[in-house]
């Protein structure tokens, strides 16, 4: 409802209008501190591991399917819809944005109501003449606005909106940094499954091999010595696998963790459930690194502190800012809208800061020293996760070598494994040469889950390093997609 005094107050409004319409023109006059750009950092065009350069994929966020495993595919969709700490992420970036409102809300005048009824009573006793009882009533509005003339308010919000972009990349790095333990921890419990498969084997072989040694102990072919060493390595192979299931018991824990469900069970698989490693495309190209979140944080906590030396900058010039108030007083309710009852005021205020010891000047210098920090942070973390990029590429490159070699070691082993068997039946060699050749062969064995694991693990760190996955390249006629 339309009160009557603001009715019968058309000249007052008219002022009003006319001094907010100053003030918000005036903020579009001057600006202080830098405006942003973003550094130069002095990268090459490709990774330096990288195979030459075709044509340059995109990024894909969604880089675990590449691994070609349902299971760690659901398993990634139940920890990004279920960890706690990527919810705590969540909540961060909401409280950001919040903040950017309620900065942002500072440009624009806030009104206020106020209403208010009082009944007094007075001494009589005083000599001057007064009613013993009074009344008051009053209803007002009232509005106070600060004139952004230096633009202290707009690098405060320019400087909130770069933290709250900041929370969201912070949310993706979060999100990737989640990925990568999700796909690590599975792929770890995985080559558990693998390494208990292989002690499994290596157990019934011992058993196997003690069989025969206790037949051949009882028809006097062999020692006691033999049967007991034979005893002690399946004992010993029986302690390893022990020791396997308790570990894969914790990693499963670990891994229900991660994915927010309590009392999660995966079912064992062995070497045949590793997936394979998948092999980055040729080329490369440097500019992948835009999709790194932390690299994406790292500039906007950048740009924030370079907005944040506008805004002491600010605080050396003076402060204008209008207040006024329209509304109605009288001591009798009925009369409250009555023409004679009308109040308003309209007032500026400047305040200028006349000697502050260089306090605001010190101000200033702690901004630009912030913003100094910020930026040789976004330089390194640029230059870190080159880095990443480049260990994680020879990494892949190197390890698949070494499976190769690996593989080969095992086929070896095994041979080398009937050889000494067969030897120590046919009364050619001792017992000793066949557990060697057991032990050997186990070692190998699991250098190689060792090997592909590693191999895996490459592959995790150059999908984090690069921010996401890749796409298959587009033809050559297509235009290319953004990059980041």
């Amino acid at each position: 409802m339309t009160l009557p005094v603001i009715r019968q107050a058309p000249t007052l409004l008219r002022r009003v209008g006319l001094l907010s319409l100053i003030g918000l023109a005036l903020p579009g006059c001057t600006v202080l501190g830098p405006d942003y750009q973003r550094p130069a950092v002095n990268l090459p065009e490709t990774f330096a591991e990288a195979n030459p350069v075709q044509r340059p994929g995109a990024v894909a966020p969604d880089w675990w399917t590449l691994f070609g495993d349902p299971i760690l595919n659901d398993l990634m969709h139940r920890a990004l819809a279920g960890n706690l700490d990527l919810q705590t992420a969540v909540a961060r970036v909401e409280e950001a944005e919040a903040a950017l409102r309620e900065t942002s809300a500072a440009l624009l005048p806030s009104v206020d109501l106020d209403a208010g009824a009082s009944r007094i009573r007075s001494s009589t006793q005083t000599g001057m003449p007064m009613p013993k009882y009074r009344s008051s009533h009053s209803l007002s509005l009232s509005t106070a606005f600060e004139l952004d003339v230096w633009g202290r308010l707009r690098r405060a919000r320019e400087a909130a909106g770069a933290q709250a972009l900041a929370s969201r990349h912070a949310l993706d790095a979060v999100r990737l940094s989640l990925a990568g333990m999700v796909a690590n921890t599975y792929l770890t419990l995985r080559a558990l499954d693998a390494e208990l498969s292989v002690g499994r084997d290596t157990l019934a072989s011992r058993e196997a091999s003690l069989r025969i040694v206790a037949t051949r102990v009882e028809a006097g072919l062999a020692s006691v010595l033999d049967q007991r060493q034979a005893e002690g390595a399946v004992a010993a192979s029986r302690a390893q696998i022990a020791s396997l299931r308790l570990q894969r018991a914790q990693t499963e824990h670990q891994l229900a963790l991660l994915t927010g469900l309590p009392g999660f069970k995966l079912a064992p698989g062995g070497l045949d459930h590793l997936p394979l490693p998948p092999v980055p495309p040729a080329g490369l190209p440097a500019t992948l690194l835009d999709a790194r979140p932390d690299l994406r944080q790292a500039e906007q906590l950048l740009v924030a502190s370079n907005a944040q030396i506008g805004v002491a900058k600010a605080a050396l010039y003076p402060t204008l800012s209008l207040t006024g108030a329209l509304g109605a007083e009288s001591q009798d309710l009925a009369n409250l809208f009555s023409g004679g009852a009308r109040t308003w005021n309209l007032g500026a205020g400047l305040l200028l800061p006349l000697f502050d010891a260089g306090a605001n000047q010190a101000r200033v210098d702690q901004a630009s020293a912030r913003q100094q920090q910020a930026l040789t942070q976004y330089q390194k973390t640029v230059q870190t996760a080159f880095k990443e990029v480049n260990d994680a590429l020879v990494a892949l490159r190197e390890q698949a070598e070494a499976e190769a070699a690996q593989q080969a070691r095992v086929n070896a082993e095994t041979q080398a494994l009937s050889l000494a068997q067969a030897r120590y039946e046919a009364g050619y060699s001792g017992y000793l040469e066949v557990l060697d050749s057991q032990r050997t062969l186990y070692i190998a064995r699991l250098a190689h889950v060792a090997t592909r694991q590693a191999r895996l693990a490459a592959a995790v760190d150059l999908f984090k390093a690069l921010g996401g996955g890749w796409q298959e390249a587009a033809p050559a006629n297509a235009l290319p997609g953004r990059q980041g």
